[in-house]
């Protein structure tokens, strides 16, 4: 994710990750609503840092893999362990390329194949969630 707006912009667009965590902060900010973005290769990093935000009062997770989706085992263990909803995104249809998601049997549901805006759909799908809870 980091790569972003560089990496593979034929899939992926040029919008940078910077780009999309403004775009994303900025919703939350006009709903009012605390947002928090974390970016990590490692997914030890990635679970410890569900852990901590779910023992914060975490809400809702919205979450993109990437390349943990084919083996990201301790992340899927570690939201089917939590009592938080979660989303899973992707930018491009992941089906549509082939590939399997391990994690996305922990999410509530999954959105995939709208570049940035699923980021934004997947922000108004948990709202839905929650409000409706």
């Amino acid at each position: 994710m980091e790569h972003l707006g560089h990496r593979q912009p034929e899939l992926y667009g040029t919008t940078t990750a910077r780009e999309l965590d403004a775009l994303l902060l900025a919703e939350a900010a006009r709903r009012a609503i605390d947002l928090e973005i974390l970016y990590t290769n490692v997914e030890g990093e990635a679970v410890s840092a569900i852990y901590r935000a779910v023992r914060a009062g975490l809400d809702g997770l919205l979450f993109n893999p990437a390349g943990f989706l084919h083996s990201g085992f301790a992340l899927r263990d570690c939201l089917r362990s939590i009592d938080v909803p979660a989303i899973e995104i992707h930018m491009t249809n992941i089906e549509r390329r082939g590939y399997g998601s391990v994690t996305a049997e922990a999410a509530v549901g999954s959105i995939a194949g709208f570049g940035i805006d699923s980021y934004l759909l997947a922000l108004e799908a948990m709202l839905a969630r929650l409000n409706r809870a």
